[in-house]
């Protein structure tokens, strides 16, 4: 399992470790996506081919030809949607993520797909034509998809090529929820920070996720409380609390940020605002922006 580790630096110094997907996971989902893109496609040609409605020939012309801007579409617009999966990766439970820590950009999320044609969709797609007539050719076609099929086996972070070049991981996505014994717990020294609506406006659930692994624990070492004060640090910066808060206090800032983050996160979703994380705001302004049909 150790090996499966993937230790990931966001911008707010805090690392995070994630847990490589394994390649049955991985399988798994692609399967499942070939399925989805493919199921009802495939249905459909084998009823024209049923009635005689087009010849063969035109029917598996016109089939390769519509599945490749079917394909495409649905995985980037999927992982855009969200946030690094696709149908089949939230049926098994895993995501993209950017290997540098910060958020997964619609550029690495087109250059990974887009490299998913070259690896093993086109030539697989022109194997199974059966349009190749030079042997040669058709074996240095096979050779290529099992050598960038055998490139995650040898690879520590199991990336294939679209994933080396677009700085992506594909790591396993937690089926967890925020422990309510700290958002419902009553601390006998309390300190009773108050942090206003816009100061609650700036992080998402992914951050609040974040957070919550941090207080798990109470610091026990100088290691652990220093690491506790630079993350009170960086949130009183980030959100602009300007209220001193002692050093001894960091633990209950954290604690009374973390409850009211929560149920104002939760007030949020009753709304129907899902805010994923602290790129919420960026990401509404894009989707407004799109110009409309």
């Amino acid at each position: 399992m150790k090996d499966r580790t993937a230790d990931i630096l966001p911008p707010e110094g805090v690392p995070i470790t994630f847990l490589i997907s394994s390649g049955g996971a991985r399988f798994g989902a692609q399967l499942l996506d070939i399925v989805i893109t493919f199921g009802g496609l495939l249905a459909l040609f084998f009823a024209l081919i049923w009635v005689g409605v087009f010849d063969w020939s035109i029917i598996a012309t016109l089939f390769l030809l519509v599945i490749f801007f079917i394909r495409i579409p649905y995985y980037i617009f999927s992982e855009l949607v969200w946030n690094g999966r696709t149908l089949g990766k939230r049926i098994v439970g895993i995501r993209v993520i950017s290997g540098d820590g910060g958020r997964l950009t619609p550029h690495q999320i087109v250059a990974r797909n887009l490299m998913k044609e070259v690896e093993v969709f086109m030539p697989l797609t022109t194997l199974m034509s059966g349009t190749i007539e030079d042997g040669w050719v058709g074996l240095a076609m096979f050779a290529w998809v099992m050598l960038v099929l055998a490139v995650p086996v040898f690879n520590k972070r199991r990336q294939r090529l679209g994933d080396m070049i677009a700085g992506t991981l594909v790591v396993d996505q937690p089926r967890s929820v925020l422990m309510p014994d700290l958002a419902v717990q009553t601390r006998v020294n309390e300190t009773g920070f108050i942090l206003d609506t816009a100061q609650l406006e700036i992080y998402g659930r992914f951050e609040l996720q974040v957070l919550e692994e941090i207080l798990r624990e109470k610091p026990r070492t100088a290691e652990a409380r220093s690491r506790v004060a630079e993350v009170a640090r960086t949130i009183r910066r980030k959100i602009g609390f300007d209220e001193t808060v002692a050093n001894h206090d960091d633990w209950e800032f954290l604690s009374d940020f973390y409850r009211q983050q929560r149920q104002y996160l939760e007030s949020r979703q009753l709304f129907g605002d899902a805010r994923e994380d602290k790129f919420h705001e960026k990401a509404k302004a894009a989707g407004a922006a799109k110009p409309s049909r």
